[in-house]
């Protein structure tokens, strides 16, 4: 989870920058535009390639947070696929060529109005994306208590368990030792029970005995 937090703190920042850079398209010209415009390419490349990072590593997460981090990358793929419709607007604005100098000039006013309006979008977007970001980090250290209450919890429940089975044990061992002596009991009162038997049928051939010589 560590390493698709870092993916996310990687793709926030890069689309602040693709933000602001498709915000400058709109006013640049020549060499200044196109370098605006590799940039921002690049830029869309790697974040889409964060985003199928952070797809990957989602895959491996447990099932009971997976679903948080699926919703967060849904909001992250919008979102990256609103700046890439926002860089093909701002590649369109003035891509027609052959345009008068002169109409530009003219449009001085209107291109500056369109720019405010533009970076207020940026801006709002920016602002979007980090209480977005907030609320992520938010459910992740929320998710992240209760995955440290829940290891808690079991590990006391292992130590209750581990308990019982060591009472168990005990009580095993001391029905044993009982056992024992009750068999020991059982047979000492069988000897002496024998021996009872012996010595009365011993008396009785001794008066047998007796009687039948005291007559003779």
């Amino acid at each position: 989870m560590e390493l698709i937090q870092d993916y996310e703190q990687q793709y926030a920042v890069q689309t602040a920058e693709i933000t602001a850079q498709i915000g400058r398209i709109a006013h640049a010209s020549g060499a200044e535009r196109n370098k605006l415009i590799s940039d921002v390419d690049r830029q869309l490349e790697e974040s889409q390639e964060l985003l199928e990072q952070i797809g990957l590593e989602i895959r491996d997460i447990p099932q009971n947070s997976r679903a948080a981090y699926t919703s967060r990358l849904n909001c992250y793929q919008a979102e990256w696929k609103r700046l890439q419709q926002e860089f093909n607007n701002a590649k369109v604005a003035r891509s027609k060529a052959g345009y008068d100098s002169s109409v530009d000039d003219f449009d001085e006013i209107g291109i500056q109005e369109d720019q405010k309006r533009r970076l207020l979008d940026n801006t709002e977007r920016m602002e979007r994306t980090s209480n977005y970001l907030n609320d992520a980090y938010r459910i992740s250290v929320e998710t992240e208590q209760i995955g440290t209450q829940v290891l808690a919890d079991l590990s006391q429940q292992r130590e209750t368990i581990q308990r019982s089975r060591g009472r168990l044990r005990e009580t095993d061992a001391d029905l044993s030792r009982s056992s024992r002596i009750l068999n020991s009991m059982i047979m000492r009162a069988m000897r002496e029970k024998f021996i009872l038997v012996v010595v009365v049928v011993a008396i009785f051939l001794v008066l047998i005995f007796s009687i039948y010589f005291s007559i003779s």
